[in-house]
């Protein structure tokens, strides 16, 4: 990870988070707050409506309480009292109404048009029978009752909470209401001064982010250029490693071909120059010459050994073609007959399906780590185990050699060249190398996160 980008991760990253968790916070405590005091509000408002409708229909029921008192239901008696409810009011949308149990309407002063109409299934916009819900409430002895009704004054529907008594003596349902969008329009007000109060308040927040974000980013500049020359410094000390890495094994790849490849070669071709010449000589010699044929033949079987190892050495066939376990338990098979050093794979879990990369850089690291314990450790047991939890992959190889001082040999330029090239390759692909040494042996953990490697 670059160091700008451990900036970012280590520093501005967790700031915003945090500045993002405690903006969300207050917002939410502040929706939370405002939620409450709407519902008081509201319900403030609305006890103070229920008061004052109970007030009016008291007042209206005692305007008509002698004429009920009198026990009279004539029509001249029911006809005074619909003209003394019909005459009272209370602003220009307030009026009393009266409807039979039956819910026919018998007294509508603002609306003539409805009366002796029978209103029994009339729904609301919301398809709620509003005056089945009234006569409900009266026959239980009076209530309120939310509903949705034309105002009067504007011609609109707007909600409207009414208040309902029986009057027994006649059949009828007496009330009143009052409109609520005016409570509607001063909670939209109040919502509306708290919303822009929460907006003013996550501004500030924003604000103060963003200046400490520029105060951690300009420290972090600050950092890096004084960082830069090191860095520089490492990574000309990592490209001449490279450079090194690449002569040296091109040197053992010529080493290879000169010293095994190119002499077995000029053998064969001395020997068949020889075998050529023996065949058109007399019998003896053919047959001397059919021998030396053979011999060749093996010589170059043996040719051909050599070429496909210094070939799995560069890049086994098995790891693209099988994949990376059967490429190791190769590689371990292989060792084992080249070192004499006995080495016992294990697989466990699905390790088949792997990324490429992943592959090429542990089997990469399984050589190094094999090579270093059969010249450095003298290990005489070896042990490589793939395993795969979940997306983690992780290649483990434990020997019972001499062991070494990890962190003196990271530490020293000319020493610890394979280890360094392996954690290079791990740090390539995002993977964690660990090394854990000590004169009873040593393990190598290679991990690689699958998700990543990908």
């Amino acid at each position: 990870m670059q160091l700008r980008q451990k900036v970012i991760v280590l520093a501005i990253a967790p700031l915003i988070v945090a500045l993002c968790a405690i903006a969300l916070f207050v917002r939410q405590q502040a929706v939370e707050l405002a939620r409450q005091q709407r519902a008081t509000i509201q319900r403030a408002y609305l006890a103070s409506k229920e008061a004052e409708l109970r007030h009016y229909v008291a007042m209206a029921s005692q305007s008509i309480g002698h004429l009920v008192r009198s026990g009279r239901s004539d029509p001249a008696t029911l006809d005074e009292a619909k003209r003394i409810l019909g005459s009272l009011s209370f602003g220009d949308d307030g009026y009393f109404f009266v409807y039979d149990m039956q819910g026919r309407s018998l007294m509508h002063p603002r609306q003539p048009e409805l009366v002796g109409k029978d209103m029994w299934n009339w729904v609301d916009a919301k398809g709620v029978p509003t005056i089945q819900r009234l006569i409900e409430r009266a026959r239980a002895g009076g209530g309120f009752h939310r509903y949705i009704w034309v105002k009067p004054t504007s011609h609109q529907a707007a909600p409207k909470l009414g208040f309902v008594v029986p009057v027994p003596h006649w059949g009828w349902m007496m009330g009143t209401g009052i409109y609520l969008d005016d409570v509607e329009a001063a909670l939209a007000q109040v919502d509306a001064q708290q919303s822009r109060n929460i907006d003013e308040t996550l501004l500030w927040i924003a604000g103060l982010a963003i200046l400490a974000s520029v105060a951690v980013a300009s420290g972090g500049l600050v950092l890096n250029l004084r960082e830069l020359r090191v860095a520089d410094a490492k990574l000309k000390a990592l490209a001449q490693r490279v450079v090194e890495s690449q002569e040296e094994e091109r040197a053992r790849l010529s080493r290879d071909l000169h010293d095994g490849i190119s002499q077995a070669l000029v053998s064969v071709k001395l020997q068949l120059e020889a075998g050529i010449i023996r065949l058109d000589g007399d019998a003896g010699q053919q047959q001397a010459a059919r021998g030396a044929l053979e011999r060749t033949v093996e010589q170059v079987k043996s040719v051909l050994g050599e070429v496909r190892r210094i070939s799995h050495d560069l890049r086994p066939a098995l790891l693209d073609d099988l994949g990376l376990a059967p490429a190791l338990e190769h590689l371990a098979g292989e060792f084992g007959q080249h070192s004499g050093t006995p080495v016992r794979f294990r697989t466990e879990g699905a390790v088949d399906a792997l990324p490429e990369m992943a592959g090429t850089v542990l089997f990469r690291i399984a050589q190094e780590a094999l090579t270093n314990a059969a010249r450095h450790a003298g290990a005489g047991r070896v042990e490589m185990l793939l395993a795969r939890r979940g997306r983690c992959l992780s290649l483990a190889i434990a020997d019972d050699g001499g062991g070494f001082d990890a962190h003196d040999i990271a530490r020293h330029p000319q020493r610890g060249i394979g280890l360094r090239n392996m954690m290079e390759r791990m740090e390539a692909i995002g993977g964690r190398l660990e090394i854990d040494s000590s004169p009873l042996g040593t393990r190598v953990v290679a991990s690689i996160d699958l998700k990543e490697a990908i």
